[in-house]
């Protein structure tokens, strides 16, 4: 029997490109299966509709739109890149898959999305080293509660176990490359930095260098795609408590790719100089990248000692590797200025359902 989808943040960067990656499958499993992607705006129905997909304009906050929606649809798999921040988006997905189970009986699965820079020091994790088969759950349940993609986290874990939903998280690094969806196609990350330096004509980096873990998005999806197909297989995979899947590539230095963006803006006459410069406070740096000051050290400066395990275990084998990505700064700031239209920083899409 062929199994219903269900993408959240569907005209977001991660969202759409994993739409459209599904979309473009060959796989007998995939083609049988029904797409649904959950956006916010008639725009975005508008632009995702001539996909030949099942579009729904849904409000997540809305428990009984969310219900009704995963009950007509009869929806047995969500992939919920909306927000890693609003737990109660995902707690109303959740009811409404369990709600579905007990209608159809048959299994129910719901992937989140969380962030990395919850797992490194900056970021207030305080056990060092991570490996994604440890025991996160605890591990973040002994964390001083009030981060709110943490909290998600654990939200997410307790609540589908006692709804009966199997869950897995995805964890997702800084992402980078031109996504392929309908809409955003601009990495959050570096697009903010560009396009800052562009309004200032200087490029500016943190006083403390970071070497925080990467993807490009194409190997993002591909880990997302991969759990969706064993979910279709029915697949036995780590889940729940044991779900965790840090979807980790390769790792980068921040100043060198400050400098590499420097570089390449200089060359196309976009800033004055062909270094980065040091911020003159964070305070400044907030203001300009348009981030809350709390998490801008965290955001800038973030390592984490985080070792995947679960993904590769799963057979993810990510295509690219640090010297592509420090290859491709040029094209990282031609992608700004082909496709930017959009204004959104990294805590605004994590904390609205546009991903």
């Amino acid at each position: 029997m062929s199994q219903n989808i269900l993408i959240t943040g569907a005209a977001g960067y991660i969202g759409g490109s994993i739409l459209a990656d599904l979309i473009a499958r060959s796989s007998s499993l995939i083609k049988k299966a029904n797409i649904s992607a959950a956006v916010r705006s008639e725009e975005q129905v508008q632009a995702l509709s001539k996909l030949g997909i099942n579009v729904l304009r849904l409000d997540l906050s809305d428990e009984k739109a969310v219900a009704e929606a995963v009950i007509q649809n009869q929806i047995d798999i969500v992939v919920h890149t909306a927000s890693s921040i609003v737990g109660s988006l995902a707690l109303n997905l959740i009811k409404a898959l369990g709600q579905r189970r007990e209608v159809s009986g048959d299994q129910v699965y719901f992937i989140h999305s969380s962030v990395t820079t919850m797992f490194s020091e900056e970021g207030g994790w305080p056990f060092g080293e991570v490996r994604d088969t440890d025991d996160l759950l605890g591990q973040e349940k002994q964390i001083e509660p009030g981060n709110p993609v943490r909290d998600s986290n654990i939200l997410v874990t307790e609540q589908a176990k006692i709804l009966g939903v199997t869950s897995f998280i995805v964890v997702v690094p800084y992402t980078y490359g031109r996504g392929t969806g309908e809409c955003k196609k601009l990495s959050v990350n570096l697009s903010t930095y560009i396009r800052t330096s562009i309004a200032k004509r200087t490029v500016y980096k943190f006083d403390k260098d970071g070497n925080p873990p990467t993807a490009h998005i194409s190997d993002v999806v591909a880990l997302y795609t991969l759990i969706i197909m064993r979910i279709l297989n029915k697949d036995l995979v780590p889940s729940g408590e044991k779900g965790y899947y840090f979807a980790m590539a390769h790792r980068y230095s921040w100043w060198n790719v400050m400098q590499r963006i420097a570089e390449a803006m200089h060359a196309r006459r976009l800033v004055d100089e062909p270094e980065a410069k040091i911020w003159p406070s964070y305070e400044m740096a907030a203001e300009s990248l348009g981030y809350p000051l709390l998490y801008m050290r965290a955001i800038g400066t973030s390592t984490g000692e985080l070792v995947p395990v679960n993904a590769y275990k799963l057979g993810w084998n990510p295509k690219w590797d640090e010297e592509m990505f420090m290859n491709s700064m040029d094209d990282e700031v031609l992608a700004v200025l082909e496709l930017d239209t959009a204004k959104a920083s990294i805590f605004d899409t994590l904390l609205t359902t546009s991903n």
